[in-house]
């Protein structure tokens, strides 16, 4: 059928017109809790299993261990499969998770995916805050695991279809934002229940996931689905371009439009989009969309985001200091976080990955070195030693917090083009929680063989993803969309790849331009 529009070639890099309107900002917010729950699951997963109470009741090898063999090495006192078990069972069920969630959010949109995961979510939360045995809890913990496998892959999207392209690495970061805040909300609460007399305060740190999920799934419901979804949905056109005037705040949305209809028709025509992705021409994408959520893991983030409690149990604290000192961490992770998304637009993405680089490696070597020095298989650090290792730690957190934290998600987000976008963020996400799962299922062993040799381990993977940065990843920042080929095509390494999918495209562009003037 003819559309009456007409059709302007835009050049890659244009600015589209359009301004933060209130639909926009509101929207994300809500899509963002996603995160918020995300960062609270993991969060609350280290202060619980640090809490005499919950080891006694679920994991009773655990506490004897802690509690009366003083021939166990510092190293050694948490190493238990069955403890990793409980942390990692949420990702390996996320990893399934995302798979079947890229047809979904392909086929009924980024909103569908969204309220699948807060249902979830609150099925999860209520099964852990009501556990009686260890087969309740992993069950909570597996559909948490959907919930945070349908979230994962749709709410990045979703955040970088709503935002402008000028302001779309700010938005994006609110979903790591919203991560770091759930984090932090989880030490505090954390904090506050492990004092409660009797010892069921770890059941209000689990239960506790369903107020956020809660938010998310109802607020989910009056989501406005975004033009690129309405548009590969096959909607009426009038109404996704109605849909982009109003996210945009302008009746001018021409060259948005143009591009989202171009992208749109170029998705329509891929029927098996885990295939197409194969193809030559999206290498880049297909090797970002592994390595970066790689890297991310192996950074040792969630070393800190999942153990920080039984770390510092590790060098001495008590319960009580090593939760205080998580708080501590999860302020300074929330607080640069903020900073990343206040720069993030104007520094852009390479400088930012940087930075962080720095940040993170430096600290790593020298909590490796303190600990080797220092830490014995017994006893504990001293106290200027502890509190040296807690400011380490914050550095390292704040370096992750300003660069891979946010931009992991951010960059993976916004390089993928429509037709294979749910594809690709979907293999992004799975890679993303296998490394995580495998973190969280190794680390207490590692740490137990390893010792204080793990931080030299993360420090090195640390530089190795630094160079891949300066080497192979373009920069994104002020780049619409729909319109991120382009910096594959100019890249030194990629456009070998890329340059021979630009004649196809330019060809559904003429296509279109002469279907939709016929009329």
């Amino acid at each position: 059928m003819a559309v009456g529009i007409a059709i302007s070639k835009t050049e890659e890099g244009v600015q589209y017109n359009g301004k933060i309107t209130w639909l926009v900002l509101l929207s994300s917010i809500v899509a963002a809790t996603g995160g918020l729950i995300f960062g609270y699951d993991t969060g609350v997963t280290g202060g619980v299993t640090s809490m005499e109470p919950f080891l006694k009741e679920f994991f009773p090898g655990v506490y004897r261990k802690m509690k009366r063999d003083s021939d166990i090495s510092n190293y050694c006192k948490f190493d238990s499969q069955l403890l990793t078990t409980f942390t990692s069972s949420l990702y390996i069920a996320g990893l399934i998770a995302s798979f079947f969630a890229s047809p979904v959010t392909r086929a009924l949109g980024r909103r569908a995916s969204i309220l699948i995961g807060g249902v979830s979510f609150i099925g999860g939360a209520a099964l852990g805050g009501t556990a009686r045995n260890i087969y309740m809890l992993i069950v909570g913990r597996i559909l948490l695991g959907i919930g945070v496998g349908f979230t994962n892959q749709s709410v990045p999207l979703y955040l970088s279809e709503m935002a402008p392209p000028k302001y779309r690495g700010a938005f994006n970061i609110g979903f790591q934002l919203c991560v770091s805040i759930g984090g932090l909300s989880a030490f505090l609460i954390n904090y506050g229940t492990e004092k409660i007399a009797g010892g069921w305060g770890w059941r209000i740190s689990l239960s506790m996931a369903a107020v956020p999920a809660s938010i998310l799934t109802v607020g989910g419901i009056f989501l406005p689905e975004t033009p690129n979804s309405l548009i590969q949905h096959g909607h009426d056109i009038q109404t996704a371009k109605t849909m982009l005037k109003r996210i945009r705040g302008t009746d001018d949305v021409e060259a948005e439009f143009t591009d989202l209809l171009t992208a749109s028709e170029a998705s329509r025509k891929v029927e098996r989009p885990f295939r197409k992705i194969l193809e030559r021409k999206y290498r880049p994408q297909l090797v970002m969309s592994i390595a970066i959520p790689f890297f991310q893991q192996v950074t040792g983030i969630n070393v800190i985001a999942f153990y920080a409690p039984i770390l510092f149990r590790t060098i001495g604290s008590g319960v009580s200091d090593s939760l205080l000192s998580s708080v501590i961490i999860a302020v300074v992770g929330t607080i640069t976080t903020v900073l990343s998304m206040a720069i993030v637009d104007k520094l852009g993405r390479r400088a930012l990955f940087h930075i962080g680089g720095v940040l993170m490696f430096v600290p790593q070597v020298m909590i490796g070195g303190v600990m080797a020095a220092k830490l014995g298989d017994r006893g504990g650090l001293s106290e200027g030693y502890s509190v040296l290792v807690l400011i380490l730690i914050c550095v390292y957190v704040a370096g992750f917090s300003v660069s891979w934290g946010p931009l992991g998600w951010l960059v993976t987000s916004e390089i993928f083009p429509l037709e294979i976008r749910s594809a690709a963020q979907s293999i992004n996400v799975a890679v993303g929680f296998f490394f995580i799962f495998a973190v969280a299922q190794t680390f207490l062993a590692m740490l137990c063989r390893m010792k204080a040799a793990i931080f030299f381990f993360f420090a090195a993977w640390v530089a190795v993803m630094s160079g891949f940065v300066y080497v192979l990843l373009p920069e994104t920042k002020d780049i619409p969309i729909e319109k991120m080929d382009a910096i594959w095509r100019k890249h030194w390494f990629w456009k070998r790849y890329v340059n021979g999918g630009e004649n196809e495209c330019e060809g559904i562009k003429i296509e279109m331009k002469k279907t939709m003037t016929s009329s």
